[in-house]
């Protein structure tokens, strides 16, 4: 079995912040992590909510960053952040662009060379690390629930609806709804899957609600302020795709709220209770 190495370990609200490492099979790189064990799991296995970030982020952002540990505590909720994507392979492009490669793994399994052999961020995210990290830590699979921001919001989707049996609930902050309608998925999803668009699709939330089996509830906060609204994020797709599905959207818009972690932080509570909610019974 593949072993976790601890980097870094901290004590918080009771419980422990670690950052951890270890090889990983599914994209042929070491790879980093955070995982928050609320003091709840001493007694056994806790629930687990993932949280997927954005473009250029890694799994330091969000643990530093939003304050979830209060919040984890409080509900009894591990939360593990995982990196946006492999690192240090050397690809050709890998590093030339914030959208693309490295910090943009768009949580999709790539199709296409030279990303295809490495860059699968949903098999990672989905398989290989809820695996290795319930074989070593006290986390309950059975009770998971996904949450993310922008990109991650974008992944938080996909992973909740492809895998409606796995996952009891899902929330999203200013996500990237319609990344086959905007110029940040369009350009991944041509690098990783290829010309083809149809193949897009299946990693498209908003095309992908209408096959779903999934029916709860679905959260999502998002600025007015975001300067990315218009242009990259189209929440109006997804409120229309739900609407049509019959999915309940919680869709709050946020008057004068922006892009960054202070609008995060600023509701998190309320997205950690929604996931508790769900897990925690």
């Amino acid at each position: 079995m593949t072993e976790l190495e601890t980097l870094n370990e901290w004590r918080s609200f009771g419980g422990q912040q670690r950052v951890l490492r270890h090889a990983s099979e599914s994209l042929g790189c070491s790879m980093e992590c955070a995982v928050y064990l609320p003091p709840q799991a001493t007694h056994g296995p806790v629930p687990v909510l993932w949280w997927l970030s954005g473009l250029t982020c890694s799994w330091e952002n969000f643990t530093t960053k939003a304050g979830v540990q209060a919040h984890a505590a409080q509900h009894g909720l591990a939360v593990v952040a995982p990196d946006t994507s492999p690192r240090g392979l050397g690809l050709p492009g890998e590093d030339d662009s914030f959208d693309l490669g490295s910090g943009a793994g768009f949580y999709v399994d790539a199709s296409e060379p030279p990303w295809a052999p490495h860059y699968r961020m949903y098999s990672y995210v989905t398989d290989e690390l809820p695996t290795l990290l319930a074989a070593q830590l006290p986390l309950d699979l059975e009770r998971q629930g996904v949450a993310g921001h922008s990109m991650g919001g974008h992944g938080a989707l996909l992973l909740a609806l492809r895998n409606p049996e796995r996952f009891r609930s899902v929330s999203a902050f200013a996500p990237i709804c319609a990344p086959t309608h905007c110029p940040w998925g369009e350009r991944a999803f041509q690098a990783y899957l290829g010309n083809e668009r149809a193949k897009w699709c299946a990693w498209d939330a908003c095309e992908l609600i209408a096959q779903s089996r999934w029916r709860a509830p679905i959260l999502v906060d998002q600025g007015e302020a975001d300067p990315f609204l218009e242009e990259q994020l189209h929440p109006e797709r997804l409120q229309a795709a739900c609407e049509q599905a019959g999915v309940p959207l919680h869709l709050r818009m946020r008057k004068g709220y922006d892009h960054s972690y202070y609008f995060i932080a600023s509701f998190l509570a309320a997205h950690v209770a929604h996931h508790a909610r769900a897990l925690c019974t």
